[in-house]
């Protein structure tokens, strides 16, 4: 495969990249019974569209309103330049651009990888992991939202797309023998990888034993889970009690929420309590991709969970006792996405390049306008490590190598 975009003399594995839902990606297939309640979109007297949670807007995605229009790929380091020239952020239409087919229809998708140099790639959804935590204290109304947006996905746009294009449907433990049912059709219908929210559902955490059955299908299925960024309810649970709005618009949460409520500190969360937990010394198969939640927070957990394990050495060990250092169990089974600004050799070192996977956000406009301008990152990189990050360990852990 060749392309003008791509310099490497392979083609790409893309560990992150993007889709735009429709309109109707909720609201035409969710249960009649839920639709009163649902997620869906509604005209402004101005002819805009707003997102609406019922009968309520939902400000998480109000700059994810608009279905026909969207940031530009890789424009936020635009508005970023402009902001430091300025003093203030331009929200004209030379930061948005017509929603493109390719953000669409995978095989318009398919078309575009290949003039991008992208042989595989993991396709997320914009909007459909911005709305679990709105439902939290009601399974059935989160488990009919599952069920309509998975639907959706396998229907409209497909979990595997001519063995390269992978969208991992949505899955969720608040409910474990609905989820065990949801993972069971999603294996059915042959996916690749599924996706969990990060942070504690149903009042548990995600490894506790209850969840075994969940986790021993996943473990002989053999398919990677991935954790992408999004709100997962830890602004309302902390957020509140610092004097923060419990539910701010996506890109207008406090600098305090940014560090705090959002981002890093969901999955450290996720991950130090999936170790601690022993899922994965009972289940030994699972493998875990940290998605959009960056890298600098990897070494400091790697560090915090080896001590903090002597100190809680006496406590409760509710999945068994961890057994080896917590920090290599890490190494083993997470692999992280970091964002191309960060320090990528200090991950690597710290983690082991074979967990550091390329993540080019596309379409998004926090990522890279294209996926190769990924590369920009890895110049202290060799030939063979540039190779492992950009191609080689996607590959292992979708299992294409």
């Amino acid at each position: 495969m060749t392309s003008t975009q791509n310099s490497l003399p392979y083609a790409l594995v893309d560990a992150d990249s993007h889709y735009y839902e429709p309109r109707d990606f909720i609201s035409s297939y969710i249960d009649p019974a839920y639709r009163d309640r649902c997620i869906s979109v509604r005209t402004t007297d101005e002819g805009m569209d707003q997102i609406m949670f019922g009968s309520e807007p939902m400000p998480f995605l109000t700059h994810h309103a608009d279905f026909d229009r969207a940031p530009r790929p890789g424009g936020l380091k635009d508005q970023f330049r402009a902001l430091k020239a300025t003093g203030r952020i331009e929200k004209g239409d030379e930061f948005g651009v017509a929603v493109k087919s390719s953000w669409r229809d995978p095989i318009a998708r398919l078309e575009e990888m290949d003039e991008q140099g992208v042989e595989f790639a993991l396709a997320f959804p914009t909007r459909g992991v911005c709305f679990e935590f709105l439902m939290a204290d009601d399974p059935d109304l989160l488990y009919a939202h599952l069920e309509a947006f998975n639907n959706w996905l396998y229907e409209q746009w497909g979990y595997e797309t001519d063995g390269r294009l992978f969208a991992p449907p949505l899955m969720n433990l608040t409910d474990i023998d609905r989820a065990v049912a949801q993972l069971d059709l999603a294996l059915e219908r042959g996916t690749k990888a599924i996706h969990l929210q990060c942070g504690p559902q149903g009042g548990r955490a995600p490894a506790d034993p209850v969840n075994d059955p969940f986790w021993a299908r996943v473990n002989e299925a053999g398919i990677p889970v991935a954790f992408h960024i999004g709100p997962t309810g830890l602004n309302e649970m902390y957020g509140s009690h610092w004097g923060e709005n419990i539910n701010p618009p996506a890109h207008q949460q406090s600098a305090f929420q940014w560090t705090c409520t959002y981002g890093d500190t969901a999955i450290m969360h996720t991950i130090a309590s999936i170790i601690y937990h022993n899922l994965f010394g009972r289940y030994p198969n699972i493998r875990v991709l940290s998605v959009e939640h960056g890298s600098l927070w990897v070494p400091y957990l790697l560090g915090a969970m080896d001590k903090m394990k002597g100190m809680g050495r006496n406590g409760p060990w509710p999945g068994g006792y961890v057994s080896g250092r917590p920090s290599e169990v890490f190494k083993r089974h997470v692999n992280v996405v970091p964002y191309q600004e960060e320090p990528i050799d200090a991950l690597a070192s710290a983690l082991g390049i074979d967990r550091v996977l390329m993540g080019s956000d596309y379409p998004h406009s926090e990522g890279v306008a294209e996926p190769i301008q990924f590369l920009e990152s890895l110049s202290t990189f060799d030939e063979v490590g540039v190779r492992k990050i950009m191609r080689d360990n996607a590959l292992d852990l979708l299992g294409l190598g």
